[in-house]
C-alpha cells in the first residue's frame, strides 16, 4: 500500500515520529521513573502502574491485572473494523541486586512509545485492525509470557513486536538474533540428620544429591552438541560432624530447542527419583515453565532494520556461529510471528548484562535516545504490518515454514 487517505508512506511515517517526539519528556521520565525503582518478577506493582498511568493520560483505557496477574496489563486501540492485530510487548521487572542491569526499562518505554505513537495515528489512518501493548511480567525469572501464553493472554494477536537493549555500540544492533531453550529445577533431599559417629542411624540427604550430580555426568557423553546442564548444591548440611538431614540443589539445563529442554528435564527427574531409591531420602522437585527457543521473523526484523535507519540506527545480522541465552519471548514466537531485536545503549564493549554497570547504562542519555528511536522503529514496523496484505501474507508464509513440525502437531 503506498498511500492511505492521499498520504504517502513517508509522510504517515514522518507522523508517528512527530507524535513519538511530541512524548519526548514523558517517555524519558517514565524510562526514569522506572528505573529509579527497580522490582523482581511478579512484583512489579509500581513499574506496570507507572506504565499504565502514562498510557491514560494520553487517552487510552487500560486494563490491569490481565491474566490474572497484577502486574500484568493490556491496551487496545481499534481500527474502522476488523483486521490484523499487532501487538507490542513491554517487559519492566529488574534483577534482586542488581537492578534494570538487563535494560526492562528500556524495553517497557519503547512499547509504551510505540503504542501510543502508532495507537493516535492509527485513527487518523482509518484502517482495519488492530494495535495493542501488553505488559508481560516476570521475564528473569517465572517465564511470565509462557504463564500468559497458557492463560489465552495472546489471543488474537497476529504480530508481536519488541525490543532489547544491548552494549557495544553499532556492531551489536542486531536483528534475527536466535536464543536456545532453557529450564530450571530444584532438587530437594529430606533424610534424616544424625550424628557423624553412627551415620547408619541417619538418611544423608547430600548423598543423594551428589548422586544426581553423578548420574548427570555419567549421562554427558548422551548429550546433544547444544546441551546443557549446569547445576549447583545450594544446602547440604551445615558441619561435617552431622550427616546432613536435608539438601537443596539448582539445575538449569540448555538446549537447542524446549522439546529437547523437556527430554533432559526428565532425564534429570530420573536422576533424582534413583537417587531417592538408592538412599532412601525423599525427594521434591520443582520446576518452573520452559523458555522456549527463539525463532525471530525474519520478513519483520528487516523492515524494523529499515524503519531504524530511517532515524540515524544502522543493524546487523549477529555471528551466527555465537551462541545466546533465552527469553520467554521464544514461546510467543513458536505462536506468533515475532520480533525481538537489539538496540545498544553504550559503544562500551566491556559492560555485561546483569552487572551494575549495564544498569547504569540503561539510565544514560544514550539510552535515553534509544528509548525515542526504538519506540519508533517498533511504531513504523506495526504501520507497515497494518497497512499492507500483501507483507502480512509474507509474514504469515514464513512463519508457517520456519516453525517445527513437532510444535504444530502440539497446537492442533
Amino acid at each position: 500500500m503506498t498511500e492511505i487517505k492521499g498520504i504517502s508512506v513517508d509522510e504517515w511515517k514522518k507522523k508517528i515520529c512527530e507524535e513519538t517526539e511530541r512524548l519526548r519528556t514523558q517517555l524519558i521520565e517514565l524510562s526514569h521513573s522506572i528505573h529509579d525503582e527497580p522490582e523482581i518478577g511478579f512484583q512489579e506493582f509500581k513499574s506496570s502502574a507507572k506504565i499504565c498511568d502514562f498510557l491514560e493520560k494520553q487517552g487510552f483505557e487500560t486494563e490491569r491485572g490481565y491474566c490474572d496477574l497484577p502486574t500484568s496489563f493490556k491496551a487496545v486501540k481499534k481500527g474502522t473494523g476488523k483486521g490484523p492485530v499487532v501487538a507490542f510487548l513491554a517487559e519492566y521487572d529488574a534483577l534482586r541486586g542488581v537492578g534494570h542491569g538487563c535494560g526492562h526499562n528500556v524495553i517497557a518505554t519503547c512499547a509504551s512509545g510505540a503504542f501510543a505513537s502508532l495507537g493516535k495515528i492509527f485513527v487518523e489512518m482509518g484502517i482495519a485492525g488492530e494495535v495493542r501493548i501488553i505488559g508481560t511480567p516476570a521475564e528473569e525469572g517465572g517465564a511470565g509470557k509462557a504463564v500468559m501464553l497458557e492463560r489465552g493472554g495472546f489471543d488474537g494477536v497476529d504480530f508481536a513486536l519488541m525490543i532489547h537493549p544491548t552494549c557495544g555500540g553499532e556492531s551489536r544492533n542486531y536483528i534475527n538474533r536466535n536464543g536456545r531453550a532453557s529450564g530450571s529445577l530444584t532438587i530437594s533431599f529430606t533424610g534424616q540428620s544424625a550424628h557423624s559417629s553412627a551415620p547408619a542411624t541417619g538418611i544423608n540427604a547430600l548423598t543423594a544429591a551428589i548422586s544426581v550430580f553423578n548420574q548427570i555426568d555419567m549421562l554427558r557423553p548422551l548429550f546433544e552438541t547444544e546441551d546443557n546442564v549446569n547445576g549447583v548444591i545450594l544446602e547440604g548440611g551445615t558441619a561435617s560432624n552431622i550427616i546432613p538431614g536435608f539438601s537443596k540443589s539448582e539445575f538449569c539445563i540448555r538446549a537447542a530447542t524446549m522439546k529437547r529442554v523437556d527430554e533432559l528435564q526428565n532425564m534429570i527427574i530420573s536422576c533424582a527419583k534413583r537417587a531417592e531409591s538408592l538412599t532412601g531420602a525423599k525427594v521434591q522437585i520443582e520446576s518452573e515453565p520452559i523458555y522456549a527457543e527463539r525463532y525471530p521473523c525474519l520478513p519483520i526484523c528487516e523492515d524494523f532494520k529499515e524503519n531504524m535507519a530511517r532515524v540515524g540506527v544502522s543493524m546487523c545480522l549477529p555471528d551466527p556461529k555465537l551462541l545466546f541465552g533465552s527469553s520467554d519471548i521464544g514461546n510467543v514466537s513458536i505462536k506468533i510471528p515475532a520480533i525481538h531485536d537489539y538496540l545498544s545503549i553504550t559503544d562500551d564493549k566491556t559492560i555485561r548484562a546483569h552487572t551494575k554497570e549495564y544498569a547504569d547504562a540503561a539510565k544514560s542519555e544514550e539510552a535515553q535516545e534509544i528509548c525515542l528511536k526504538g519506540a519508533k522503529g517498533l511504531a513504523m514496523t506495526g504501520y507497515d504490518i497494518l497497512s499492507s496484505d500483501e507483507f502480512q501474507a509474507e509474514i504469515r508464509r514464513f512463519h508457517e515454514q520456519q516453525i517445527p513440525d513437532f510444535y504444530k502437531k502440539k497446537k492442533s
